[in-house]
């Protein structure tokens, strides 16, 4: 622990002949040295042997009085900096000693930096393939809406993290519900919001690894999706599309791009990535596509069925792709004119073959939640769970089984 030497500086002799008396100051092989403040004739120092004998003088009895209440002050400003830190710092002892201390204004990187830093290292994930653009987008998207919430709110242009209340967590959230303002629209819808926060806590969850921050903000926030049934296809409009020969080679071949993801499960982004390198062949003869989600960069191969066979053949060479590219915007506004040509009620769009996938294309032929779980790239079942509960089809047939043994 900390060791206390008192010693004179006999160079040094002030107008009554006495030299000060400083304090040595050591521990873990450092030392530093300060004056007491104090001063006595080199002669009478070391006649009481630095003030250690039995002292008759009223003068040298106040003297050491003095140098005890300075190293117990020096003892307990040690105990108090070590609790922050066991490797003291013998400058900043020695300021407190002095009372010369600065009080130290709260320190660490504010939430827009920490927005920032993270973004960069997305930048990285996306540069290497790892995630898509889009998510990036998103973060991007995520740091100006702050921005504005704690510019409107707190008229700053940016904040501490170490100073972030749950009350600021929680009037950011309704801030970006009700107030925030994008594309001539105010305000925005539960499931996107519940996404903003967790990426926050994502980029602060970043920072702590960084040691950036030793406690994430955003911990305290409980928001939750709000679940909704998918919009899927029944057996019976999955085949009617499919059996339907369109007239005009436009929606012809968004139909097969449509069936392909109806067949496969990938999502648009990740469907038009694939190429014949993403097919592979296992020891059996069965061809599969093996591919990573690029939203999350989850592996998710899906054995090539029949109808995905057909559309890969007819569509070979003639683009880098297995399907034709073509904008999410026109393959929607196209999708619509083919549900009104087969008579198909729902609306119509790419994301709803990645749910016909989940549904009837395989939890409605039963296969396991597990696989199709695997096959979707999902992180875990929970994600494939709602597809599941809307399945009357699996329904009327466990009680059908049900029925028999009543029977």
């Amino acid at each position: 622990m900390l060791k206390v030497i008192f010693y004179q500086k006999s160079d040094r002799v002030n107008k009554n002949g006495e030299s000060p008396i400083y304090a040595r100051l050591s521990y873990n092989d450092r030392q530093i040295s300060m004056s007491t403040g104090q001063a006595i004739l080199k002669e009478r120092w070391a006649s009481t042997n630095n003030l250690r004998n039995q002292l008759k003088i009223e003068k040298e009895i106040v003297i050491k009085n003095l140098l005890d209440l300075f190293q117990l002050n020096a003892a307990k400003k040690f105990t108090e900096l070590f609790r922050i830190d066991p490797e003291v710092n013998l400058q900043l002892l020695k300021a407190e000693i002095t009372g010369k201390a600065q009080i130290e204004q709260p320190q660490g990187p504010t939430i827009i930096e920490i927005l920032e830093t993270y973004n960069i290292y997305f930048t990285k994930r996306v540069s290497s393939g790892e995630r898509a653009p889009a998510s990036l987008q998103k973060y991007k998207r995520a740091k100006d809406l702050l921005l504005n919430f704690i510019s409107s709110t707190y008229k700053q242009e940016d904040m501490l993290a170490s100073e972030l209340s749950s009350s600021f967590v929680f009037k950011l959230e309704q801030f970006l519900k009700y107030d925030s303002s994008f594309k001539d629209q105010t305000g925005i819808k539960n499931n996107s919001v519940v996404k903003y926060m967790k990426m926050y806590k994502t980029a602060c969850n970043y920072a702590i690894k960084m040691d950036l921050i030793i406690k994430n903000p955003f911990n305290i926030y409980d928001g939750r999706l709000s679940v909704k049934d998918a919009v899927f296809l029944t057996q019976q409009e999955l085949n009617t599309i499919e059996n339907k020969i369109f007239p005009t080679p436009r929606l012809e071949k968004v139909k097969d791009i449509f069936l392909f993801s109806c067949y496969t499960g990938y999502a648009p982004v990740d469907a038009l990535e694939l190429t014949e390198r993403n097919l592979s062949e296992d020891s059996t003869g069965n061809l599969w596509i093996m591919t990573s989600r690029a939203k999350t960069a989850i592996r998710a191969n899906v054995p090539v069925l029949p109808t995905v066979d057909k559309i890969i053949s007819k569509y070979k060479n003639q683009q880098k792709g297995l399907v034709p590219k073509i904008s999410n915007q026109k393959m929607n506004a196209y999708l619509k004119e083919i549900a009104d040509v087969c008579g198909i009620s729902k609306h119509l769009t790419w994301y709803v073959a990645r749910h016909t996938f989940a549904t009837t294309v395989t939890l409605g032929n039963g296969v396991r939640l597990e696989n199709v779980s695997a096959m979707m790239g999902h992180t875990n079942t929970k994600q494939t769970q709602h597809y599941a509960k809307v399945l009357d089809v699996n329904i009327m047939e466990d009680m059908e089984k049900l029925k028999s043994k009543f029977r």
